[in-house]
């Protein structure tokens, strides 16, 4: 095995995987680190992302969406908001924007096993497995990472796409701003008494929202995000007695739970890194950035941060510059920092908005989501935005860029 290579890839989940394939794929040579010697098994992880149309295209460009079985995927064509506080109700609809679909829900684990069959067939990536970092070195000529399992890989740049929890950033010496939200995600797959009809539904309650994703089997997945206290006491429940708290919290809106599959749990908690790029060194997804899943942004922020970098990196090679340099680097970070912090900055403003027991804020948010509900112009622009219709998107993930 070469210790020589264009990129090291630190982290092989969705992001890190990802960027890998897109590279291989513009002729990049690529040493992946992943942490793990198998992808995850889908009937431990509960984990379902709430896929863009943006990432759709990204993720086919990558060569792993033809590999995901149609019957694994389910398309959500509406999504519909209220408030347990009041009557405030918004609901959105892909008809309206001219769309089939405003996107998918996929398990993670179909994903990431999509994702590794690509890269079995990708002979331009050396996978290495199981290894993590344990240092890096930068000189003058590229970066050296030094793994657990012993050896040195160089290249002009490493990639941190190693989760919030990043190796690579800390060893970078890259700061992270980083704040609890005081809540915990339950996740588990329902079996419910009345159909989904590929409607995404999410209820605002006291302690946090209660998502119910649709699934192509026609089960739905439960994003519950509470306090860390009801989250305990949800994890430790009789299937029986959480299939009915289920109910209660989501005015059985569809039906009786009949079914609850295991449940898993995930602290929530705001992430910043406070640079995404030094000279021979880049951020990705959770490493760069994390965010309140009520919006199910968190994935596809990572995923427009892989298809950015990659283009940077190839248009950058194609010029004849370095493309571990720093200037070319923060071409990238420009790019993507402003527009997740802003998605951030929402989610976290709709978080503290939704959770605010006063009266008067009760009132105005449910006044606000009526309002929204009857302004069709502004749903559409909501719509286009968040399914990856519109916006500064990288050129694999526009519109007609899978055509």
């Amino acid at each position: 095995m070469s210790d020589h290579y264009d990129v090291v890839i630190v982290g092989a989940g969705t992001v890190g995987a990802t960027l890998a394939c897109l590279l291989a794929g513009d002729g990049f040579r690529i040493a992946l680190v992943e942490a793990r010697a198998q992808a995850p098994d889908e009937a431990r992880d509960p984990r379902v992302w709430a896929l863009t149309l943006a990432s759709e295209r990204i993720l086919r460009r990558a060569g792993a969406w033809r590999r995901i079985e149609p019957a694994a995927i389910g398309a959500f064509r509406e999504l519909e908001v209220w408030d347990a506080g009041g009557g405030g109700r918004i609901r959105f609809d892909a008809a309206d924007i001219g769309a089939a679909a405003l996107g998918s829900m996929v398990a993670n684990a179909r994903v990431q096993a999509a994702l590794s069959a690509e890269l079995d067939e990708r002979p331009a990536v050396t996978r290495i497995r199981p290894a993590r970092p344990v240092g890096l070195h930068f000189r003058a000529d590229g970066v050296e990472v030094a793994l657990d399992a012993g050896g040195v890989l160089r290249a002009p740049l490493v990639v941190g796409a190693d989760g919030a929890d990043s190796a690579v950033r800390r060893l970078a010496g890259i700061a992270a701003d980083v704040r609890g939200y005081g809540q915990t995600a339950v996740a588990a797959d329902l079996r419910t008494e009345i159909g989904h009809g590929e409607v995404a539904r999410q209820r605002f309650l006291p302690d946090g929202p209660l998502a119910l994703l649709p699934r192509a089997d026609g089960r739905c997945a439960l994003v519950w995000s509470t306090s860390p206290a009801h989250a305990e006491a949800l994890l430790g429940m009789e299937e029986a007695d959480f299939r009915a708290a289920v109910e209660e919290a989501s005015e059985a809106v569809l039906g009786r739970v009949l079914e609850a599959g295991p449940r898993a749990a995930f602290a929530l908690r705001l992430l910043r890194a406070r640079a995404y790029v030094r000279a021979g060194l880049a951020l990705a997804g959770d490493a760069a950035h994390t965010v309140h899943p009520l919006a199910g942004q968190g994935v596809n922020l990572g995923l427009l941060d892989a298809a950015a970098l990659a283009e940077v990196l190839v248009q950058a090679r194609a010029a004849g510059r370095a493309f571990g340099a720093l200037h070319v680097l923060r071409r990238y970070e420009r790019w993507r920092k402003g527009d997740n912090l802003a998605t951030a900055q929402v989610l976290d403003a709709f978080k503290h908005l939704f959770g605010s027991p006063l009266v008067p804020v009760r009132r105005l948010r449910n006044l606000g989501l009526d309002l929204t509900d009857a302004a069709v112009p502004l749903k559409r622009l909501i719509m286009r935005r968040a399914s990856g219709l519109s916006g500064d998107l990288p050129a694999i993930a526009r519109p007609g860029a899978d055509v």
